[in-house]
């Protein structure tokens, strides 16, 4: 069993940045590709970015291409997303998600078999 817990969210500036954490329990987390979604309400589930088992590579959606960085530390078995130039239309609840295998640089929500809990973040404009 994975448990993911996230941190890190809160209440900044447009213009600002916040780095979010993904801690993961499990033996599992090493070998496993990593990705960070995000949902407002009403909304489905929105691929932000995601990572290799290794941290080698590394995909974004467009909306945030430039302005987020997605890292990985297996020793921590933590995942980070940095988040600089924050918009409004960021704000949102964010979740890290474990892929399930075959691991790759997924981007559909329904390829992700663990969810830790969700972070609030707020960019007011």
């Amino acid at each position: 069993q994975v448990q993911l817990v996230e941190s890190g969210g809160g209440l900044v500036q447009a213009g600002g940045s916040l780095r979010l954490s993904c801690a993961a329990s499990g033996r599992t987390f090493s070998s496993s590709a990593m990705g960070w979604f995000r949902q407002v309400p009403g909304k489905e589930r929105e691929f932000v970015a995601a990572i290799t088992w290794n941290g080698g590579s590394s995909k974004y959606a467009d909306s945030v291409k430039g302005r987020f960085a997605i890292s990985r530390d297996n020793a921590k078995n933590t995942v980070y997303l940095q988040m600089n130039s924050l918009k409004a239309e960021d704000t949102a609840v964010y979740y890290c998600g474990l892929q399930s295998p075959p691991y790759g640089l997924r981007i559909t929500s329904d390829q992700y078999e663990y969810w830790g809990q969700g972070t609030q973040v707020t960019v007011s404009s």
